[in-house]
Formats: structure tokens, C-alpha cells, sequence
């Protein structure tokens, strides 16, 4: 099939491919948040808190991770933990600076120390934390020499549902 100046779509296809290769393409959040969330696919599968986080630089993907607590058998086995610790490794520093952290869950304590000491630019979340104080809350009522910028709610219906429907099978089975 040919178009009018004799393109085919073998071509069309070449030029799909070389778009989604080009460097200066920069995903959406909803889009990373997508792959946040097949992380915490990769959790769910193991028996895990369905959570996941992915660390973006200069629109590269550096890390990747997911809860790991029960597999690992170590409280700070947070997706988020183990995203940052593979992007310091990956960069070879421990400042993420121009670094965005996306998390299928608003980020616990724990991990807001690390994003604050770590000095990512943004934190982009789904599901915002229900049982305990989190990122939002540690930014409010502290002072620090390094705030995030913060989005909440990317794909906040598909990240509650995730780990709604993981902790109600667990009580099943209980």
C-alpha cells in the first residue's frame, strides 16, 4: 500500500519506531505512572504489598523497583528504597538532583527521608497513604533545606484498587 509520494507502510512503521527512539520524546506521568504500576504487578505476584516505584532522569528510565519487605525479610525493602539505592548505584552519587520518583503509594516516612536526603526534584504518587502519615504530611509540618515538588493522584483509582483488592484476598485466606 503506497500513499501519495510513494511512501509505504513499511516506512510508516520506521517512522513510529524512530519517533518513540528519539531522546527529546518525554513521557507523561500518567505514562510512568503506568510502569510504576507494572512494579507493583511484579510484588502482587510474589505475595508482596503491591506497591512499585520507578526513578526518571532526563526522561530516562535509571531505576526500577518493588516492595521487597517479606521477600527480603528487611523493613526498609520499600519500592521506593530500592529504587533510590539502584539510582545512586546507576549514577554512581548519592544526589538525585533533575531525578523524578514515581510510586504507585504516597511514599512513608522512611522513604520521605530518603527522597528529602537524596534530593529528587518531584515525587509523583497514585494512591495517597491511609493508614500512616506520609510524604505530604512530613513536608508540612517540617522544615527542611530541600522540598520536592509533589503530584499526587496519578492513576489514584487503579493504585487503590491494587492494594484494596490485594489486602481483601489476604483476609480471605486468613
Amino acid at each position: 500500500m503506497s500513499g501519495p509520494e510513494g511512501s509505504s507502510i513499511k516506512n510508516v512503521r520506521l517512522c513510529v519506531v524512530a519517533f518513540l527512539l528519539r531522546r527529546d520524546y518525554m513521557m507523561s506521568d500518567e505514562e510512568y505512572m503506568k510502569l510504576a504500576y507494572d512494579e507493583a504487578l511484579k510484588a502482587r505476584k510474589i505475595d508482596e504489598v503491591p506497591i512499585g516505584a520507578i526513578i526518571v532522569k532526563e526522561g530516562q528510565i535509571i531505576a526500577k523497583s518493588y516492595n521487597q519487605k517479606e521477600t527480603q525479610k528487611d523493613v526498609t525493602a520499600h519500592a521506593e528504597m530500592i529504587a533510590i539505592q539502584l539510582a545512586c548505584q546507576k549514577l554512581g552519587t548519592w544526589h538525585l538532583d533533575n531525578c523524578v520518583l514515581y510510586s504507585t503509594l504516597e511514599p512513608c516516612m522512611m522513604c520521605s527521608g530518603a527522597i528529602i536526603q537524596s534530593r529528587i526534584s518531584k515525587v509523583v504518587y497514585g494512591a495517597r497513604g491511609q493508614r500512616w502519615h506520609g510524604l505530604s504530611e512530613y513536608l508540612k509540618y517540617h522544615q527542611f533545606n530541600h522540598y520536592p515538588k509533589v503530584i499526587a493522584g496519578i492513576l489514584e483509582k487503579e493504585c487503590c484498587a491494587l492494594i484494596t483488592d490485594y489486602f481483601k484476598s489476604k483476609r480471605k485466606h486468613s
